[in-house]
């Protein structure tokens, strides 16, 4: 049955007041960061106020933003690419020979809040003397990305068909040997599905650098709060900063969405 006029009003509708109520935050604070505080605060020019980017300068030079973006970016590809190294054979292993206590192990470290874990974390490298380096980040960012892309592969390789692994084996090849001229080229969509998924958690992730990063190692989250002071906020500087961390973000998932479906569903259309 074809659905009504009614019906079909009715879904735009709600369709357009679920997008609207999604996307106005990110419109006003994309238009605030380009306002002063003065405006901010001006219901009267919500909409209709003179642009300026001494916000946007705030953020690029005087607060030295460009350090805390290439932090943000060799942090969050760092623990993308280590994750991927040591999380795509995992997945491998674990759904080929049915690895079902390991299975469990990543399940839980997927479902474990991470805050349960940072108070054990800090004394631990605190002790080591790695607080506010790199390395420690990156380990810490690797407690999200390496559980959430075995998460992915393993469900991608569970969907891979698995005669031509056997006949690869028949043919004289090890597991190994399989894995890596049979089914890693195959599976090369999830690895791109689980690497962007693992780039966008660390790029965001904030409570983990906000209490293991350094003055010199602040990534984009954390930086943000350098605009949040005891006595007021500079609303445009926090809104230009947070507009700096969104876009990025926005332009990747807008211009890969259609490759994180496919990947998404790849693994349960095969086989």
């Amino acid at each position: 049955m074809k659905p009504s006029k009614p019906f079909k009003a009715f879904r735009a509708v709600a369709l357009v007041l679920v997008v609207f109520s999604l996307i106005a935050p990110l419109l006003w604070m994309v238009a605030a960061s380009f306002k002063t505080n003065v405006d901010i605060y001006d219901t009267g020019k919500a909409f209709v106020f003179t642009p300026t980017l001494d916000n946007y300068d705030t953020v690029l030079q005087r607060a030295n933003y460009v350090q805390f973006i290439g932090n943000s970016l060799w942090v969050a590809l760092a623990a993308t690419v280590f994750s991927l190294i040591l999380g795509v054979p995992a997945a491998y292993s674990m759904s080929r020979f049915n690895m079902k206590k390991s299975a469990l192990v990543v399940l839980m470290a997927r479902v474990i809040p991470g805050v349960s874990l940072l108070v054990p974390w800090y004394y631990v490298f605190s002790n080591l003397q790695m607080v506010g380096g790199y390395t420690v980040l990156i380990l810490s960012h690797m407690f999200v990305s390496l559980p959430l892309i075995v998460y992915i592969m393993m469900g991608y390789f569970d969907g891979l068909p698995t005669e031509l692994e056997e006949a690869a084996l028949v043919d004289g090849l090890t597991h190994i040997g399989a894995f890596r001229r049979i089914t890693l080229p195959l599976s090369v969509p999830g690895v791109a599905t689980a690497g962007i998924l693992s780039f966008i958690f660390s790029w965001n992730n904030f409570m983990f650098a906000l209490v293991l990063s350094g003055a010199d190692t602040k990534t984009l989250p954390v930086a943000i709060f350098d605009f949040v002071g005891y006595a007021s906020i500079d609303w445009g500087g926090l809104m230009a900063a947070a507009t700096v961390v969104t876009l990025p973000i926005m332009l990747i998932a807008l211009f890969v969405q259609k490759y994180i479906v496919s990947g998404l569903t790849a693994g349960a259309t095969k086989g």
